[in-house]
């Protein structure tokens, strides 16, 4: 069976720049000790604004500039980088919470063979429920899990109740 892992948007600005928080902060090492032992495909989604994002409908709602395409908060945090070096990954830029292409690329992948999904990343409960159940919507026979000990919501309360959203759709939650 071929693995996926995909990476929720683990960029400066969710870690420790515009939007980033404490949480998001622990959740960087078991992030980069999982994605070196990965033995997998490896994908990371990278959150992708421009300089018209206070204009746009998420800017109205969320007007804090982030991961603006070529700053340095766009970037992935350094530890999570660190984790890549030497892996070959598929990034994928995305402007809104869940990625279309995503289900598209795990397609092409997989070549037809059996596959699971995991997921970890950022925020559990806006950007990585999204792309959990999008992907469960897209494959309702692939195991798609979420490692909620490598995840971190806008607050805790937030995380919960995401894994608990996630779950009630059949997505195989561990570690949490």
């Amino acid at each position: 069976m071929k693995r996926f892992l995909v990476i929720v948007d683990m960029q400066k600005d969710f870690v420790d720049g515009a939007l980033g928080s404490k949480e998001a902060l622990a959740i960087v090492p078991p992030a980069a000790e999982k994605i070196k032992s990965f033995p997998g495909t490896i994908i990371a989604t990278f959150d992708t604004h421009f300089e018209d994002y206070l204009t746009t409908a998420e800017g109205a709602k969320l007007p804090v500039p982030h991961c603006i395409f070529g700053t340095d908060g766009w970037q992935l945090d350094a530890g999570i980088a660190k984790a890549l070096e030497g892996k070959s990954f598929i990034p994928v830029k995305k402007r809104t919470f869940g990625s279309v292409d995503l289900p598209h690329i795990i397609a092409s992948c997989a070549l037809n063979e059996a596959f699971s999904i995991e997921l970890i990343g950022l925020c559990t409960d806006i950007c990585v429920v999204s792309n959990a159940l999008l992907l469960k919507a897209a494959f309702p026979e692939a195991p798609i899990i979420v490692d909620a000990a490598c995840c971190a919501g806008v607050t805790p309360a937030a995380h919960e109740a995401a894994l608990a959203t996630m779950r009630s759709c059949q997505i195989d939650v561990i570690n949490g």
